[in-house]
């Protein structure tokens, strides 16, 4: 292990590794802000792909710090990107349309996940722990994906366990909504959640380690807690942003 859990940085040499996982089921097109749930997420994913370009910025040439990986999923699984690919070439690809499908088969984007890991881990020895960022809006079709999220939130690197983190878009996720997310502590406790799945997705959450706070507050989320987990729920563009802001706040090299 590192000497600190989660204090490996993201340099050229050590790049992080992201992997998102983005529900297209056919409920992502109902409304969020007055936008349609994965028109919000595409807007995010175009700012967040920004922040990783302007953190990976040398002078003039974009450093490859951070690896991505995209799974689209419904009734199946679509590997956005054909493999991984930097964030240089994430930025020259773009983010491409997204368009909503029929059901939620979230195991099978987990299992696709677990596998590009096992097929990864020798490249990921010296490099920050990997991240999987899983957006969704409902609860799954099919297997549950519980089981998977435990065996890989088990894999064990040098610089700590895989880090899952959930977005959770619905509008019933909390008995008290978030008002405002620069002021919002974090979730660490599930009973604010209103229904069974959502505490299930608060298990399937990682704890915010304090090296990815460290970034937030530098964004502005000043009043995230150490016993906060990657989780946010909530049906606006708001929360959306936050989780995608949290899934680039690998720490790196400056």
């Amino acid at each position: 292990m590192a000497e600190k859990p989660y204090s490996i940085t993201a340099t050229a040499r050590t790049p992080a590794l992201i992997i998102y996982l983005l529900d297209t089921s056919g409920s992502m097109s109902e409304s969020c802000g007055g936008r349609s749930r994965l028109d919000v997420v595409a807007d995010n994913l175009r700012r967040v792909a920004i922040k990783m370009v302007q953190r990976s910025t040398k002078g003039a040439r974009v450093a490859p710090r951070y690896r991505i990986a995209m799974y689209a999923y419904s009734s199946s699984v679509q590997d956005v990107f054909g493999g991984v690919k930097t964030i240089e070439e994430v930025a020259q690809v773009g983010v491409p349309q997204l368009v909503p499908l029929e059901t939620t088969d979230t195991a099978a984007a987990f299992l696709a996940a677990e596998r590009l890991l096992l097929a990864e881990a020798p490249n990921l020895q010296n490099c920050p722990a990997p991240l999987i960022c899983h957006l969704t809006d409902g609860e799954y079709n099919g297997a549950d994906p519980q089981p998977i999220v435990d065996r890989i939130r088990q894999m064990e690197f040098p610089d700590g366990h895989v880090l899952v983190e959930n977005i959770f878009v619905t509008d019933e996720a909390l008995n008290d909504p978030i008002t405002n997310p620069t002021s919002w502590a974090g979730l660490s406790d599930p009973t604010q959640l209103v229904s069974a799945y959502g505490r299930k997705m608060f298990d399937m959450s990682s704890p915010i380690p304090e090296a990815y706070l460290a970034i937030m507050r530098e964004y502005g989320y000043n009043q995230l807690t150490t016993d906060s987990r990657m989780m946010f729920p909530g049906n606006n563009p708001e929360i959306v942003e936050l989780g995608f802001v949290m899934s680039s706040a690998t720490p790196v090299t400056a």
